[in-house]
Formats: structure tokens, sequence, C-alpha cells
């Protein structure tokens, strides 16, 4: 696995992602750009999903949750800053963090599974 190759192909998906969102839906450009943003996803879990489901199935249990393993391109954050919100990725129970809201985010710069628990806990959980 080219880590570097992967990173790249998470920022331009992101970067893509971020540019359809700045669209309206009666922008002229919004369903050629949405679906450029559709292949890319493909491609993405295509080449990477078989990788990524591994690493996330692997914190998913290391969080002792039971709750399922999406696609690799449902934990996508909004920027490519490497520090998601509270509210970004994918929510996911835990027993490590009972009762509170806790979400998994997949993000570049390294490549790597960042979980955030509320506003005071984020912590890198595996990195490519």
């Amino acid at each position: 696995m080219n880590k570097e190759e992967l990173n790249r192909a998470l920022v331009a998906l992101i970067e893509k992602k971020q540019a359809l969102q700045q669209l309206t839906y009666d922008d002229a450009r919004y369903d050629d750009v949405e679906e450029e943003l559709h292949d890319l996803e493909d491609d993405f879990n295509d080449e990477y999903g078989p990788f990524l489901e591994e690493a996330l199935e692997k914190v998913h249990n290391d969080l002792n949750s039971d709750t399922d393993v999406l696609l690799p391109t449902a934990y996508l954050p909004t920027s490519t800053s490497g520090k998601p919100t509270p509210k970004e990725g994918v929510w996911v129970d835990s027993e490590k963090y009972p009762g509170k809201e806790a979400r998994l985010t997949l993000v570049p710069n390294p490549t790597r599974i960042v979980l955030t628990v509320g506003k005071a806990v984020q912590q890198d959980l595996w990195t490519a």
C-alpha cells in the first residue's frame, strides 16, 4: 500500500466534496461535480476499501463497538485540515465512552482514523 498515493486520493476526494458543497442545486455545474465526486468515491473504495475497512474493523473492535463498519468514504471530514469537528465522521457506540457521542473520521495528512468524543477527546486510533 502506497501511503502517499492513499493520502493524495483522500485529499482529492475531500476537496471534490468541498467543491460540491459550495454549489447550489440550481448551479449548472452541480450535476457534473456530483458525478465526478461519485466516480472518485467509487474509485477510492475500489482501490483502498479493503485496506481501510480492515483498519476500521480493528478500530471498531478496539472500541468494543457494535456499530457496523461502513464504506471508508462515509468517514470523511468536510475539510483537509486534519482536525475534525465533533459532528464529522460516523457515529459509533463504544463501551469505552458510554453515554457519550463518539465519532470516527478518516482524515488526511497523514492518513489516519481519528476518534472524537464531544469536545473533550480527540485522538488518533490508527495511522496508515
